[in-house]
């Protein structure tokens, strides 16, 4: 049966709740002789609520903590407490007398916390608006805090709007309270009173209050974040490590350098890794590629504030060690790949700016890490995504801060990226991410070479050089008036541009045996064989997400092996927009003797399905001889 039809007023007087009753009752009989008017949030409430069967002549909401129990539930919930506590404490005086009263739930509508008007905090108590009530939609119908939760936006909603007859002399205006950077939702704020206190500004009260928790958590996050990574950089400053990972204690990756899995973005949750668990249960929870015997529990006072993974040193196998720099992990050997390479060795040691432009998956990183040079691993080298964090922290995050430049700054003042990149290399990500407002900031820094820390006038002098990447056309974002002029030519003295992999003919095959390789010791797995149709196939295929997708397919194959064969069935159920039958290789023509030498391994590669120790078998020489002569394609 197709729900009642009904029109709802807009409600903007008192006076209007009469209709709305009228409106209500003949919802509830089915009469179905007018339409809803489109987008009516109330009556879609309203129809939610009787679909979970909410008893429309309700008196009150359900406890679901009282006396003691509700302690817990506050502790559970601290961080969202500690954040709304200042705001709270502003708006007590203005909330004194006005019949008013301000509620913070947890994203369960559990009521934690109640400030307001003394009487009427003595009336709220009789439907429960009180420490432990329950004021979901499914526990009590709709009203500002249940239909804020449901539908994860601000909700208004007065008097008769209510759908419970007990609850129709209250009106009431909510929003929900995000989780900075993730978006979760962890709570609502909600103003509640008699009807007589209904005004259409409590909505925008409400949201302002909401995003003022919101900027107290991101603040809070911040300082502990720059706490965790200043203690996991001192940790490795003088150790041998491969890489490291920064993970604060709600489960969202800080920082990542050195060769670690690329997991998520920054700001992001691990996958697997929350705050319903403990920091160090972590270890049994870490998701593929990073090792429990790596991690580390961080902790400040006796309180866990993160985690770090130190990825140990590990010897190289022989071609890596006989490789004169860190372009040896950029595997290829076609023309394209080595003419850009060749262009970065050029640069490598040489103070200036590089703009590092490309699709998604090319390898950015990558470059940006050979530049710096393996050769200088002593000297820091510092990766910050602009587009991971708030436009409010992005200047603390980069500048530092010192005592007292905003609420809840550390008392000891932070240094940031700029500064902990001194001697060595910032390579900032997203540089299209960066508002406008920030820009003449950078572009400062990188003229002077002075920074000015949040809330402090005295220059610190850093000598920091800066890589830029993204994936945006940064020209047209100039033409757009989205980034400014002055700073595109700063930051692009010179630029590289790494070839997306459907133009580096001849790299995918080397790529795969790479990875296949590589992926399997690491994953302690067999490595598999890709056939000719299989290898036609991945020929045929687009890459849209170039080296890193044909990556993840390869680490995915070796992964769900079933046999030692990779079909194509089982690859094109992983690719379903590659072409189902790949056409046969073009042939090329051989000039010379250096050029057959490179047909004939790239052919033995093929046919030994990506094989480095077949291939080499097949040839007639050993492993190490394979290693040198692909080594020596490269300029």
């Amino acid at each position: 049966m197709p729900p009642p039809a009904l029109a709802l007023p807009t409600i903007h007087r008192q006076s209007d709740s009469s209709d709305t009753m009228e409106a209500w009752e003949r919802f509830l009989t089915g009469d179905g002789s007018v339409v809803i008017p489109a987008r009516n949030f109330v009556v879609a409430s309203w129809l939610r609520s009787q679909q979970l069967g909410i008893d429309p002549v309700g008196r009150s909401a359900p406890m679901v903590a009282t006396g003691a129990a509700i302690r817990p539930l506050r502790e559970r919930h601290a961080e969202l407490l500690a954040a709304a506590e200042g705001v709270f404490a502003q708006a007590a005086p203005m909330l004194s007398g006005s019949r008013s009263m301000m509620l913070l739930t947890n994203p369960d509508g559990i009521i934690l916390d109640v400030i307001g008007d003394p009487f009427t905090l003595e009336q709220g108590e009789d439907i429960h608006l009180k420490p432990g009530g329950d004021w979901r939609e499914a526990a009590i119908g709709t009203n500002g805090i249940g239909t804020a939760l449901a539908t994860a936006r601000p909700a208004q909603v007065h008097a008769s709007e209510h759908f419970c007859d007990g609850i129709k002399a209250w009106t009431c205006a909510a929003s929900p309270v995000f989780e900075p950077g993730t978006g979760a939702m962890l709570g609502v704020i909600d103003i509640s009173g008699p009807p007589s206190t209904y005004q259409r500004n409590n909505l925008s009260l409400a949201v302002a209050t909401a995003r003022q928790i919101e900027m107290a958590l991101a603040e809070r996050a911040m300082q502990e974040r720059m706490r965790l990574l200043e203690i996991c950089l001192d940790r490795i400053s003088d150790a041998d490590v491969a890489g490291m990972v920064a993970i604060d204690r709600r489960g969202r990756l800080v920082h990542r350098t050195g060769r670690v899995p690329n997991l998520v973005a920054m700001g992001q949750r691990v996958p697997g890794l929350d705050d319903a668990s403990s920091v160090e249960a972590w270890a049994e929870k870490l998701p593929d590629g990073l090792r429990a015997e790596w991690f580390t529990p961080v902790t400040v006072g006796g309180r866990a504030i993160g985690a770090m993974l130190v990825v140990p040193t590990r010897a190289r196998p022989p071609s890596a060690q006989n490789a004169p720099d860190a372009f040896a992990q950029i595997i290829g050997s076609s023309r394209a790949i080595l003419d850009i390479v060749a262009r970065a060795k050029r640069l490598v040691g040489k103070q200036v700016p590089v703009l590092i432009h490309g699709e998604t998956g090319v390898g950015k990183e990558l470059f940006a890490r050979a530049i710096h040079g393996e050769a200088s691993e002593q000297r820091p080298f510092i990766v910050f995504n602009c587009g991971a964090v708030s436009k409010e922290l992005l200047g603390a995050e980069l500048f530092g801060y010192v005592r007292g430049a905003f609420t809840g700054a550390a008392a000891e003042g932070r240094a940031g990226r700029f500064e902990l990149a001194h001697g060595g290399t910032l390579c900032l990500d997203e540089i299209g991410e960066l508002p406008l407002d920030l820009q003449p900031l950078l572009l400062r820094v990188l003229e002077d070479g002075i920074i000015y820390r949040l809330g402090e006038g005295t220059p610190r002098r850093v000598n920091t050089r800066l890589l830029c990447m993204t994936n945006r056309n940064l020209p047209a974002e100039v033409e757009a008036g989205r980034f400014r002029r002055d700073l595109y030519y700063r930051i692009s003295v010179t630029t590289l541009e790494p070839p997306p992999l459907r133009d580096r003919a001849g790299d995918v095959e080397m790529l795969i045996a790479h990875f296949n390789e590589t992926l399997s010791a690491r994953h302690a797995v067999p490595m598999r064989r890709f056939g000719p149709e299989v290898m036609r196939l991945i020929d045929a295929y687009h890459w849209p997400g170039n080296v890193r997708e044909l990556r993840n397919m390869v680490e995915t194959q070796l992964l769900m092996a079933e046999s030692p064969d990779v079909s194509v069935d089982e690859l094109a159920a992983e690719m379903p927009q590659a072409a189902r039958h790949a056409s046969p290789p073009p042939t090329t023509g051989v000039v010379n003797l250096s050029d057959a030498e490179h047909a004939i391994i790239l052919d033995a590669l093929k046919r030994s399905d990506g094989n480095l120790a077949a291939a080499a078998r097949a040839l007639g020489v050993s492993r190490s001889t394979l290693y040198r002569k692909l080594e020596g394609y490269r300029p």
